[in-house]
């Protein structure tokens, strides 16, 4: 696996949407890096003297079409698909596969998270055109709650904050939220809304617009499929401003968020195959960003989103557009945590 880490050669004010094409051009430092390879099952090949390390890549499901991941406890992973709805887990370490949700007809799985608390997986997506969000026990894979969101136009990801799950809708200006116990368990099955207002630049009728969310410090991080940008919603009011990025390229896209402390990962959000890597600092005027890097790898192919485990983040390749996605080959690239 060549993985490539391009860091900024110097701090530049965030561009605007239209000239962050052309900034993207301005001189940086690329290194690459070569990390030892691994087989499937996480033990190295060709130097046998040094510790087993993590594969570079794990095989998914032929036809799966994967969108989504999140992980935990450990190195366990858990990815949805677009096909067929199922949910697929397994260990990273090992590189290994089963199916925790079978699928079902009409379904369509995008973002996942594992809450720690209740040992449940949630999942937001769709069957036909109604929209859902699933509470699914991630050692037996049954269902423990299904919530109807009404007027849910195209739910696309979710985070965990306390007690309740936020979920954004890339074609309705809104957040849902889905109120929990104090075991992180459903407390109701009718979700609630807040607006989303301010500085947000909202879905046009064609685009897509809310994408990626985590949720810390009392602030919804957001990305614009469409638009770029960092946006930072208040859950309260649904107000947003805009969270300027200095250095690099700008945030020109954006599909899924990790955050990990004060490092935030934006994939795709500069180009269709990278992980973007922001530095974020919350201070008396609010929240920045900071442009630290891109990770690329010769692996990556259209990634949609991407989980921090075992030191390291590991990202989905979705290959939307790919010829024959039903029957494609998929599979999880490794990248460094810098």
């Amino acid at each position: 696996m060549d993985t490539t880490w391009t860091a900024p050669a110097a701090a530049l004010p965030r561009p605007s949407r239209r000239t962050a094409v052309a900034a993207a051009a301005l001189g940086a430092t690329a290194l690459l890096v070569a990390p030892d390879r691994a087989d499937a099952h996480g033990r190295e090949r060709g130097h046998g003297h040094h510790p087993p390390r993590l594969p570079d890549t794990v095989r998914l499901p032929d036809g799966l079409q994967p969108e989504g991941i999140t992980s935990g406890p450990g190195t366990t992973y858990y990815v949805g698909s677009l096909n067929d709805g199922r949910i697929v887990t397994g260990d990273l370490a090992r590189g290994t596969q089963r199916v925790l949700l079978p699928g079902a007809t009409g379904r369509q799985l995008r973002g996942l998270r594992w809450d720690a608390r209740s040992g449940l997986v949630w999942a937001v997506g769709n069957v036909g055109t109604v929209a859902h969000v699933w509470a699914v026990d991630a050692r037996k894979g049954t269902v423990v709650a299904d919530v109807v969101v009404p007027g849910g136009g195209f739910l696309n990801d979710l985070d965990l904050a306390g007690r309740t799950v936020w979920v954004t809708d890339s074609r309705v200006d809104r957040l849902t939220a889905i109120d929990l116990d104090k075991r992180g368990r459903p407390a109701s099955g009718t979700p609630r809304f807040v607006a989303l207002s301010g500085d947000w630049p909202g879905y046009d009728g064609t685009n897509l617009a809310a994408n990626g969310i985590r949720v810390t410090r009392g602030a919804a991080l957001l990305d614009h499929s469409t638009e770029g940008g960092l946006w930072a919603a208040d859950p309260r009011t649904g107000r947003v401003r805009e969270v300027p990025v200095v250095g690099g390229p700008g945030i020109t896209g954006g599909d899924g968020l990790e955050l990990r402390g004060s490092t935030l990962w934006v994939v795709r959000g500069s180009g269709q195959a990278e992980v973007s890597v922001l530095s974020l600092d919350c201070g008396r005027r609010g929240w920045s960003a900071r442009w630290r890097g891109a990770l690329t790898d010769e692996t990556l192919d259209v990634p949609s989103t991407a989980t921090y485990a075992g030191g390291s983040l590991w990202a989905v390749n979705a290959r939307f557009g790919v010829a024959s996605p039903a029957t494609a080959t998929y599979r999880l690239t490794r990248l460094p945590a810098h």
